[in-house]
């Protein structure tokens, strides 16, 4: 199964309704099959409101070759890891206790 992720909408505080109407019907005939759109009203009165649509998408394909070369873990890099960490596990260790002044 791909990984999906989570995509933002906003619509500005002045919009008229019929604008918003259209707008929304434009959005919900857009969305991918299982978007779980949520619709929600974000901001204060200081920074304006704005209505937020939230979906899921699936990874374009850039965004999946960089999740697939940053996120790949490969055997031999975590054994390489495995060994640098019983080496920094031998390594000895004095605690200094005293605190310079």
């Amino acid at each position: 199964m791909a990984r999906r992720v989570k995509d933002f909408i906003e619509i500005s505080e002045h919009t008229s309704l019929d604008d918003l109407i259209r707008f929304l019907e434009v959005v919900r005939e857009n969305l991918p099959e299982g978007a779980e759109p949520e619709l929600k009203i974000r901001g204060d009165d200081i920074f304006g409101r704005r209505l937020t649509i939230r979906y899921l998408r699936e990874l374009t394909p850039q965004e999946a070759a960089v999740e697939a070369k940053y996120s790949a873990t490969k055997p031999e890099s975590d054994a390489a890891i495995e060994a640098l960490r019983k080496q920094l596990d031998e390594v000895p260790y004095q605690s200094s206790s005293k605190r310079r002044t």
